[in-house]
């Protein structure tokens, strides 16, 4: 379904006060028309009277928009075309406009408020819709909107269960797709960013593994959930945009809003992120350790401040070590006697 815009149609004002003036006019014409016996007094008596009594009929097709809204009108299950911008339009009184979206609310910007008519909810372990049982409003909102899916638990490329959520930046470009090409075009793009997350998601490790390729050109890298946010968010945009194409909307762009283990493996996660710390800490006490008693050895070799042999060079080291890579304060000992 291609969009057709409707240029030529801000001529509101125009009618309403055609509309105004005529029911004036009409009801003069009853006025006189009653004064008289005559046919022709009968004939402006009704004649005015009709015009009174069908009237309010052009007055339908007076549609008032704000900026950045638009209304799909089909006029007997025919489209018609779309009218766009703010402004005071007329249209034919018999068109109607469509929108299938009107009643789902979705987790996003243009959806918080309140309504004092009473709504209907469908909720579900995942699910972001509800219904409002009121008559809803027809026009499609043109803004940028953020939708704020349900957080997911899915499990990444080495089978951890992780939970993650999204938020996408989106807006509608194509109202005809989005009326006609598919069913509701709310839940077809909350749907899709679910799938979109998920099939994503599965070809990242939460955390930089070894032997993972998640570019997919064979060779392994260093991509991660937790290290590559901006890429992982990239390509969830570009895989819900592919979808969404055919129901004319455009996502502007997909942010990583939460991302955590899975409450059943989090404290053991906690524990390894734990322990390879530790050892990486331990691994840059040692190499700073050893650079230093290499360095001593060197400064007290140079400076012939005391000739050592090796099995008293081996104690040296052992004790510099042992004071450097110590988790306490070492207690020095005072050797009063001599080394030999």
């Amino acid at each position: 379904m291609k969009e057709k815009i409707l240029t030529e149609k801000k001529n509101g004002m125009a009618v309403l006060i055609f509309v105004i003036l005529s029911y004036i006019a009409a009801i003069l014409l009853m006025i006189w028309g009653d004064g008289r016996d005559l046919l022709a007094g009968d004939i402006a008596f009704g004649c005015g009277a009709a015009w009174i009594s069908l009237a309010w009929i052009l007055l339908l097709g007076l549609k008032v928009l704000k900026p950045q809204e638009a209304l799909v009108l089909t006029l007997f299950g025919k489209y018609v075309g779309t009218i766009k911008g703010d402004g005071f339009y007329w249209v034919n009184p018999f068109c109607t406009a469509v929108n299938p979206a009107a009643a789902t609310k979705l987790r996003q910007s243009s959806d918080v408020g309140g309504s004092s008519v009473p709504s209907i909810s469908v909720s579900a372990e995942n699910s972001t819709v509800s219904v409002n049982s009121s008559s809803a409003d027809k026009h499609i909102s043109l803004k940028i909107m953020t939708l704020n899916n349900n957080i997911q638990k899915i499990n990444d490329c080495l089978g951890n269960p992780v939970h993650i959520g999204i938020a996408v930046i989106w807006r509608v470009v194509d109202t005809a797709k989005a009326v006609f090409d598919v069913d509701n075009y709310k839940e077809y793009l909350s749907l899709q960013c679910d799938t979109a997350l998920r099939n994503i998601v599965r070809l990242y490790p939460y955390d930089v593994a070894q032997n993972v390729d998640t570019t997919g050109d064979g060779i392994a890298d260093e991509g991660s959930l937790r290290g590559s946010s901006d890429i992982v968010a990239k390509r969830i945009r570009d895989e819900i945009q592919t979808k969404v194409e055919n129901a004319g909307i455009e996502i502007i762009e997909a942010r990583i809003t939460y991302l955590a283990y899975a409450p059943e493996i989090a404290a053991s996660m906690l524990q390894r992120q734990q322990a390879s710390a530790v050892v990486d800490a331990r691994k840059l006490i040692v190499d700073g350790a050893v650079g230093m008693v290499e360095m001593a050895l060197e400064e007290l070799n140079r400076k012939h401040v005391v000739d050592l042999d090796d099995e008293r060079k081996a104690a040296m080291v052992s004790n510099l070590l042992v004071v450097l890579c110590g988790n306490h304060d070492a207690q020095p000992v005072v050797n009063s006697g001599s080394l030999y």
